[in-house]
């Protein structure tokens, strides 16, 4: 339909940003809704999840990040496993064991990790020696025990990111690309929010703008939540002559100074920077590049002569590094999908599910209660005491 007041059609949601968060709460909402619930998506750039979708490492891990990133990844494995039938090509999840790693020096960090009953419950003790039989590029002799998580894995980012965009499609959702944000304004019940390509009318926003959202959220006139999106690197390097890595694990060291993984014959890998940025389409900096080299360099017997590719992604965290879902507690009808961190990929199924159901109804579905999934931990007025 369209309102009397704009030439625009109304729609009852419109979904700003492509990129994993919007893409899958869009298909999320577009298979809940009532029958003539209209779900528009728009996209900034001319190809959806060219920013920070595009740019994951992509680990699916129950015991990365803070408890309510853990209870969503852990809500998210089912349909990971199993996606609806033709979802994907190929299986989402293909099996990686997850290596944590300590030296001596990263013994107080090495046993605060292993008291968290979560994490005590997904992983198991190895000796150095057992870690470098996995991994036989680690120096042993520097470590004083890992923790290995056996039920990680790698997730097909472009599968999955592709799997809701045709699904969101085939449910009847529309897509925009080329389509930045202006202004957004809102008009009685409505929001009119100006792009390049027009101007789109809905009765509910969703910002999913990932490193853009704080600026979607500030042409909205919303709460600050104090988003800040932050640098990481990633280089390829080759594994040594003679090596195969395809089985290795991923390794990364408890203090997140570096993580490495075998990635299509070669090494990924990248020094965990959070480097704080502007929103933009962020490039690698030597200095990081060589920091991630050096530092993989210095855990293991690797020798990097070259480094074949490197790049950048944006993650956008908030204070307290948990996402942020739910809707903005001064604007009614503005609703926050942000703040995901380096958790979005792994997390995108359940976080879409609840967004979905608390755009619809405000519910939390009893299947991610069961989880531990709780909307307060993520819901953006936490954050109002922070500023």
């Amino acid at each position: 339909m369209k309102s009397p007041e704009f030439e625009s059609p109304v729609h009852d949601v419109l979904v700003i940003g492509a990129g994993m968060a919007g893409a899958s709460v869009a298909a999320h909402l577009a298979e809940k809704c009532p029958e003539n619930f209209s779900v528009h998506l728009i996209e900034r750039e001319d190809q959806p999840g060219y920013h920070s979708t595009g740019r994951s490492a992509a680990l699916f891990s129950e015991i990365y990040g803070s408890a309510p990133v853990r209870a969503l990844t852990r809500a998210s494995r089912a349909f990971l496993e199993h996606p609806p039938e033709s979802f994907a090509a190929h299986t989402l999840l293909e099996p990686r064991p997850t290596v944590f790693v300590a030296t001596a020096a990263q013994a107080e960090a090495f046993d605060v990790m292993q008291q968290q009953e979560d994490i005590k419950a997904g992983t198991r003790w190895i000796s150095p020696a057992e870690a470098a039989a996995l991994c036989p590029i680690l120096r042993a002799d520097e470590l004083i025990g890992a923790l290995i998580e056996d039920a990680s894995a790698d997730i097909d980012v472009h599968g999955l990111h592709q799997g809701y965009l045709k699904r969101f499609r085939a449910l009847g959702g529309a897509l925009t690309l080329g389509a930045d944000v202006e202004a957004i304004t809102r008009e009685g019940e409505l929001w009119q929010v100006k792009t390049r390509v027009g101007t789109f009318v809905a009765k509910t926003v969703v910002n999913a703008a990932g490193a853009w959202a704080g600026q979607i959220g500030a042409l909205a006139g919303a709460q600050d939540i104090g988003l800040m999106p932050k640098r990481r690197t990633a280089i390829l390097v080759e594994p040594p002559a003679g090596m195969n890595p395809a089985r290795w694990p991923m390794i990364m060291d408890v203090g997140e100074e570096f993580y490495f993984k075998p990635d299509a014959g070669m090494l990924l890998v990248s020094p965990c920077d959070e480097t704080e940025s502007p929103a933009c389409d962020a490039q690698p900096e030597e200095l990081d590049v060589a920091i991630a080299a050096d530092r993989v360099m210095t855990a293991t017997t690797l020798q990097i002569r070259r480094v074949s590719h490197s790049w950048a992604g944006l993650r956008s965290f908030v204070a307290d590094r948990t996402p942020v879902s739910g809707y903005d507690p001064k604007l009614k009808g503005f609703f926050w999908l942000a703040g995901q961190g380096g958790y979005g990929i792994q997390t995108a199924p359940a976080m879409a599910e609840l967004a979905a159901s608390l755009i619809l109804d405000g519910t939390v579905p009893a299947r991610l209660a069961d989880f531990g999934v709780d909307a307060s931990a993520l819901a953006p007025d936490r954050l109002l005491a922070s500023g």
